[in-house]
């Protein structure tokens, strides 16, 4: 009998996993066949001081794009750039693979740019549930941050003009990852909370949310145990980088939540970092998350992590009513934590309520 409510999504094929397995990527890379192959590399430009290039090996025939990824939340704009700088340069020849080696920002634009180099028109008409009408270029994705989930996720997360939401496709799943924990040893002390953070809160959201099913419960709750031993006992790099690639698992088989659809206008309209942004949030949202939040503020604690607050108070109305806007334009999210009937309780009233605490 066929069963209703059900689907199969993509997952990623191929993973090389310990350290060093940077220096296996040719494995995972589709052969170059005549002198006019070549890859594209948008590598997070932070790693520039880490001597990633020599690790990557790149010829004078690949593209080496540093990505700006600190400055603030990728764009449809900067995806469509890039496209048209691969264009202006390499003509209709398309790169045999787009790598992307950098956090969640950096393999989001890695994901848009294989999509768009194959889509006609900007990303921005693009961002939503399965618009993306052809597959992308071959590509791989190399997380130097743990936490996004971004490696194991069918959706490249960017900012529009006036929103922030995800390409959201099976065309979008990385065709391979690699996962080498010996890249995310030097992430600064707060980036790599912030990060972990993320982690945390899709696997709260996820378990908490009406979406659950025994996949992503599975993924979900093993992968909130290592975030607890990362960050409340002695748990080590390896189990980040895995906490990580799971919830990002556990959110692809079901949803994020409260959380996520409030941090959304944060990072639209204050310019937060997604990982920042949820940590922000959550710390707000004991009423749907309690034991979650409590858990979390021992994690604050212990490593000496400390939140802005009022961060609100300085703006108008009209950016508050851009950042409500927001917030109600997730509804996958909300229906994931609330039910169908979300609106009822997730009112304009109440979510001015919420981000008047934070």
């Amino acid at each position: 009998m066929a069963m209703t409510g059900f689907r199969i999504f993509k997952q990623v094929p191929r993973l090389l996993f310990g350290t060093g397995a940077l220096d296996r990527l040719d494995e995972l890379l589709p052969a170059k066949q005549s002198g006019e192959d070549y890859y594209v590399f948008v590598v997070d430009d932070a790693l520039q001081v880490h001597g990633i290039e020599q690790r990557i090996h790149p010829d004078g025939r690949d593209m080496v794009e540093w990505f700006p990824a600190t400055a603030k939340e990728p764009s449809t704009a900067q995806v469509d750039a890039l496209k048209q700088k691969v264009v202006a340069a390499r003509g209709a020849a398309l790169p045999k693979a787009v790598i992307g080696i950098g956090g969640g920002s950096g393999m989001d634009v890695a994901k848009a740019l294989s999509v768009m180099l194959c889509n006609e028109g900007p990303s921005s008409q693009y961002q939503g549930w399965d618009l993306v009408p052809h597959a992308g270029v071959y590509k791989v994705g190399v997380p130097t941050v743990s936490g996004s989930g971004a490696e194991a996720s069918r959706t490249a997360v960017l900012m529009g003009k006036d929103r922030k939401f995800g390409i959201n496709s099976d065309y979008s799943m990385f065709d391979a990852i690699i996962l080498d924990s010996s890249l995310i040893a030097s992430v600064p002390r707060e980036q790599r909370f912030h990060s972990g953070m993320d982690c945390y809160v899709h696997c709260v959201e996820s378990l908490q949310g009406t979406m659950i099913n025994e996949l992503a419960r599975g993924n979900a709750s093993k992968a909130l145990e290592l975030c607890k031993e990362v960050f409340l006992g002695d748990g080590t790099d390896d189990m980040l980088m895995t906490a990580s690639y799971m919830g990002g698992v556990s959110i692809v088989n079901s949803e994020v939540g409260v959380c996520h659809a409030l941090s959304y206008g944060l990072s639209l309209e204050l310019g937060y970092r997604h990982g920042f942004a949820n940590c922000v949030a959550f710390n707000v949202l004991d009423e749907y998350y309690g034991p979650w939040v409590e858990d979390f503020r021992k994690m604050l604690d212990r490593h000496n992590v400390v939140l802005p607050t009022r961060i609100c108070e300085k703006l108008d109305s009209q950016a508050m009513e851009r950042m409500v806007e927001m917030t109600l334009r997730m509804e996958r999210p909300l229906t994931n934590a609330l039910g169908e009937n979300w609106r009822n309780e997730m009112t304009r009233e109440k979510i001015l309520a919420l981000y008047g605490e934070m």
